[in-house]
């Protein structure tokens, strides 16, 4: 098993590159189902510093240095389907000084496009040091076609890989499955290295991996919930389905941390299936080495945090070698300061 020997010193990050400076390969080895890095996975953007789920969010997660961004995705009244976290908007957005109440409430299913274009989203600051987002709309509730396309020209701007977790936010739809499925098609996120989709919903995991097994994709489907350890030595997840039957058609979990332990993970990569654990939010650089360390040497594949940045750092601590880093530079650590990372990597 991998080790870890940390210190956090007083030393600052070199920032003096040139953005155009081609990183170094590392040859690093993890114990992650494929021995890469663990992915850091960005929660709905960067929520610990704007807004979630809005195009700023993204853009300012891919210049901290996520590999993935996770958004929700959600059907309008008339179809459409939006990035949303909540089945409600008024948490997120600021739907109560634009509209009354629809059916007791504020629904993102009694609301059409149009109407929901209205909104802006308020549930975090507008503003982060040194970033100003290029999109026209920032803080506008994207579509779901909106945020792949802002993404795939964010990528190309800074030179990035940055893939999408799109996370079906609703009960069991075929329909907007479907949809889904054919958004990220049409705006060319059909391939592994570039899409996940997960749910909470078993059925819609069940659905989703039919559907692209039926059109010959390859995109993983990630199963969100929790696992825990049967009395008949098996791992279940939300008490419904062991690993086992999970892995005849899922291709990964996505489960909360608390439910993870180091025999889970080993049990999950026997089968195959990559491990995400979720949702990190340290308040400082010290706390995201206590959140995350025990993970990673356990062999996490994936972190989703609303902190990119930190994970960033964290990950990055492991390398024996100086890791690819995003052209925006300065941005990756913005908000820990002038602080140097040693780490020493061992194997038993």
């Amino acid at each position: 098993m991998m080790k870890l020997s940390h210190a956090v010193l007083g030393v600052t990050f070199a920032f003096a590159l040139p953005l155009s400076a081609e990183a170094a390969t590392f040859d690093a080895r993890f114990d992650t189902l494929t021995g890469a890095a663990p992915a850091v996975i960005a929660h709905r953007g960067a929520p610990a510093y704007l807004s979630e789920n809005t195009l700023a969010g993204t853009e300012l997660s891919v210049r901290q240095g996520a590999d993935w961004i996770e958004n929700d995705v959600q059907p309008t009244k008339d179809g459409v389907l939006v990035v949303m976290h909540d089945g409600t908007l008024e948490r997120t957005t600021n739907v109560e000084t634009l509209f009354a109440p629809r059916n007791g409430g504020y629904n993102v299913a009694d609301f059409t496009l149009e109407e929901i274009r209205t909104l802006t989203v308020d549930s975090q600051s507008h503003d982060y040091p040194g970033f100003t987002p290029s999109s026209e709309n920032p803080f506008r509730v994207p579509t779901f076609a909106e945020q792949l396309d802002a993404l795939t020209e964010y990528n190309a701007t800074y030179g990035t890989n940055v893939g999408i977790v799109a996370e079906l936010k609703y009960g069991y739809d075929p329909v907007s499955n479907q949809k889904a499925i054919d958004t990220l098609i049409a705006h060319g996120y059909d391939t592994p290295d570039k899409a996940i989709l997960q749910s909470f919903s078993h059925e819609n995991v069940h659905d989703a991996a039919g559907k692209l097994a039926e059109m010959g994709l390859t995109l993983p489907v990630s199963q969100l919930g929790g696992a825990a350890l049967g009395l008949d030595g098996q791992f279940y997840i939300d008490g419904k389905i062991t690993l086992a039957g999970l892995a005849t058609y899922a291709d990964a979990l996505s489960l909360t941390s608390g439910s993870i332990t180091e025999e889970l993970i080993a049990a999950a990569h026997d089968l195959g299936l990559p491990v995400y654990a979720w949702t990190f939010r340290p308040a400082d650089l010290n706390a995201a080495f206590a959140q995350m360390a025990q993970f990673i040497e356990w062999g996490i594949d994936g972190i989703i945090t609303d902190n990119p940045d930190y994970a960033v750092a964290v990950v990055a601590s492991y390398e024996v070698a100086p890791v690819p880093l995003p052209a925006a530079l300065p941005l990756v650590l913005a908000g820990i300061g002038a602080l140097g990372l040693v780490a020493r990597r061992k194997r038993a």
